[in-house]
């Protein structure tokens, strides 16, 4: 583990260090097939160990900071595998979620196989602060988030993970920063 993790770094150095491009004459260092030997007898048992190094992709580097980074693009969803067809997601779900004018929000939230829900949300130290919720849920394209339509003014979605749900902002996205971990309900 010691010796992978001072390959990494040395590698960085190298890469950091490396201020001119790669001409198509000369091979570069992705392209080579070196291995490092490290003799270490006190770690190796007083034999000689081969470590093959990571292949990173080479980055064109002018001197200067780029002013944007490359756009990264998600990978196509396998609907084959998505958390609607291999999870165990069906069943009650409960945690404390955030709140701005109150103490927290206590929820629970019951999915069932047959496509319905019941939503129970408990506005702790507000008078007359329970509501709840039930109807059909639907599931994205992708299979792995469900909105509850008519649990509350807006769209209520969750992001489907293994024995929890992520509740997302109201644009469809992870909550996150600081309370992220707070917008999670848990299966019981």
């Amino acid at each position: 583990m010691k010796k992978t993790l001072l390959a990494l770094v040395v590698a960085g150095f190298v890469l950091a260090g490396c201020d001119q491009k790669a001409t198509p004459e000369s091979p570069s260092q992705t392209e080579t097939d070196a291995a490092v030997v490290v003799e270490n007898p006190t770690e190796a048992g007083g034999a000689s160990t081969t470590e093959t190094p990571v292949t990173l992709p080479e980055v064109e580097q002018s001197g200067a900071v780029p002013a944007q980074l490359p756009e990264i693009t998600q990978p196509i969803a396998d609907s084959a595998h998505s958390a609607r067809n291999a999870l165990d997601w069906n069943g009650t779900y409960t945690g404390i979620l955030p709140c701005a004018d109150c103490e927290g929000i206590k929820t629970e939230l019951v999915v069932k196989k047959d496509g319905t829900f019941n939503l129970t949300e408990v506005y702790l130290g507000k008078e007359d602060g329970t509501f709840e919720y039930e109807g059909s849920f639907n599931w994205n394209n992708a299979g792995n988030t469900i909105a509850l339509p008519g649990a509350g003014a807006d769209v209520v979605q969750y992001f489907v993970g293994e024995n929890q749900l992520f509740r997302l902002d109201k644009e469809g996205n992870r909550v996150e920063g600081d309370l992220a971990s707070h917008y999670v309900l848990r299966k019981q």
